[in-house]
């Protein structure tokens, strides 16, 4: 028998029960994460972080990101069975993201996977990124029941989604250039903040007041959609302009004027399409989701209107195996058939492939 339609027996066999154990792989930018999880328990989630490695230069490097990723991966899934004490043999299936992210780091993972899940002959669940940022919320909140927005902030992706189930979503609005965080990052290194930026914008900007004008993207346009490119050229050209009149850059008040901003952007978008669409719950993921300004605005102003606010604790808003294993959980739950020992990185996944 072919080692799918072993997999694909094997998925059938234990979609009913909730106690599926799934050993999850991460590796779409510079963290390499797994994680073990039974159902919705999460036995254990070991991530190895790069930033202090790509710090150096500003930002991740693809190539030494995919290197390190080599290095780690073994490691890292050996710790997340010894801190979930269980056995690689006593383990459902393995899931891995397959997309959005740098290519070579996705190759990593989508290799180590399909390797360990040939050789042991389990179910290959692979697994859209964005949706695995959604799906974090499963494990803070294990009774959250779509329908619900889904604010998704992170340095690749801006976006508004509707969540219609467990793995079905429609996007509603997104970035039409810069992303969130990635506007963060390229404001931080104006400001001469080292990688990553939106820690260290935060930070700087409790010493600070809004009180420098920035703009304000799509104004008094019908649209859900994110543009961050301008407020970014504005903090710049504002930088620059200090700079060549030999002015003092008000660091502090720049940061926390480019915050409030884009937050503000971020809070108002989610919550107006929130109201249109009659939505009482929103939910808020990816890396930006960290921020506490945005986390505050969003619950102050969806309290107002009667809207309820989740997100995920800190450690699941970066990349992390347990969203991974998470929505692999939602899939197999749905319905999801196992892939083949043919699975490539795809490193333009979108949020509804």
């Amino acid at each position: 028998m072919k080692y799918i339609d072993i997999a694909n027996k094997k998925l059938d066999e234990m979609r009913n029960r909730d106690d599926i154990l799934i050993l999850a792989i991460e590796s779409s930018c510079d963290e390499t994460a797994v994680a073990v999880m039974r159902g919705r328990e999460l036995l254990s989630n070991v991530i190895a972080s790069q930033i202090d490695i790509h710090k150096r230069f500003g930002g991740v490097v693809p190539e030494i990101a995919s290197r390190n990723h080599t290095m780690a991966i073994d490691n890292v899934t050996k710790q997340a069975l010894e801190e979930a004490n269980v056995t690689l043999e006593e383990v459902d299936c393995i899931a891995v993201t397959y997309g959005a992210g740098l290519l070579g780091a996705l190759l990593v993972g989508v290799s180590y996977a399909k390797a360990l899940a040939y050789a042991t002959q389990k179910p290959l669940i692979a697994v859209n990124h964005i949706k695995g940022h959604i799906s974090a919320n499963y494990i803070a909140k294990p009774d959250l029941q779509p329908p619900y927005l889904c604010l998704i902030a992170s340095g690749g992706h801006t976006t508004i989604a509707y969540v219609k189930s467990l793995v079905d979503v429609e996007i509603k609005g997104t970035t039409q250039d810069d992303a969130c965080g990635e506007a963060f990052d390229k404001v931080a290194r104006v400001l001469g903040l080292p990688y990553p930026g939106g820690p260290q914008i935060e930070q700087l900007a409790k010493e600070g007041v809004a009180n420098i004008p920035l703009p304000t993207p799509y104004k008094d346009k019908d649209t859900y959609d994110f543009s961050y490119s301008g407020i970014k050229t504005a903090v710049i050209n504002y930088a620059h302009k200090c700079e060549q009149k030999g002015e003092e850059l008000r660091r502090a008040d720049l940061a926390c004027s480019f915050q409030e901003k884009v937050t503000d952007i971020m809070v108002d978008n989610t919550l107006r399409c929130a109201v249109d669409m009659k939505v009482d719950t929103v939910v808020i993921a990816g890396g930006v989701g960290a921020n506490g300004v945005l986390r505050e605005k969003m619950e102050m102003r969806a309290k107002e209107k009667g809207i309820k606010v989740y997100y995920p604790p800190l450690k699941l808003c970066t990349d992390n195996g347990a969203m991974i294993a998470s929505q692999a959980y939602n899939m197999i739950k749905t319905g999801a058939k196992s892939s083949d020992i043919d699975l490539d990185a795809n490193a333009n996944v979108r949020v509804f492939d």
